[in-house]
């Protein structure tokens, strides 16, 4: 048992498990962001092209069943949403990254030492010669 404590110890110790609890914080934030943008901008602007119906209105009913599939609807567009933005921000980190990765340039070549300039001297006389 005691091996057992001291190995979940070591698993929650380490950094990439930290990472993963941020980004499911951070993604639970995002989403409320995204479920906003998506309830109070996006659809009334939307309903302005569909007559004012709401896509969560959407339903019919099969023996006394009421099937919401305007909710379906609504999740969809939702994650179509979520996945536009996400992809926009990857996107942008991408490229500022490849940015980052131009901007360095290579170093120059290192200089020749005394012992090379040498030898080629050596080798230019060599070629005069012949």
């Amino acid at each position: 048992m005691k091996a057992f404590i001291e190995e979940f110890k070591q698993f929650i110790a380490r950094g990439n498990v930290m990472d993963m609890a941020v980004g499911v914080i951070i993604g639970g934030a995002f989403s409320a962001i995204t479920t906003s943008l998506i309830n109070d901008i996006i659809m009334p602007v939307l309903g302005i092209f569909t007559s004012s119906i709401s896509f969560a209105d959407l339903s019919f009913t099969v023996n006394g069943a009421v099937i919401t599939y305007g909710n379906f609807i609504q999740a969809v567009f939702n994650f179509l949403i979520m996945a536009l933005v996400v992809f926009s921000m990857m996107k942008a980190m991408n490229k500022l990254h490849r940015k980052k990765e131009e901007a360095a340039p290579p170093p120059p070549p290192p200089e020749p030492s005394n012992e090379e300039k040498l030898l080629m001297e050596i080798r230019d006389l060599l070629k005069e010669k012949q």
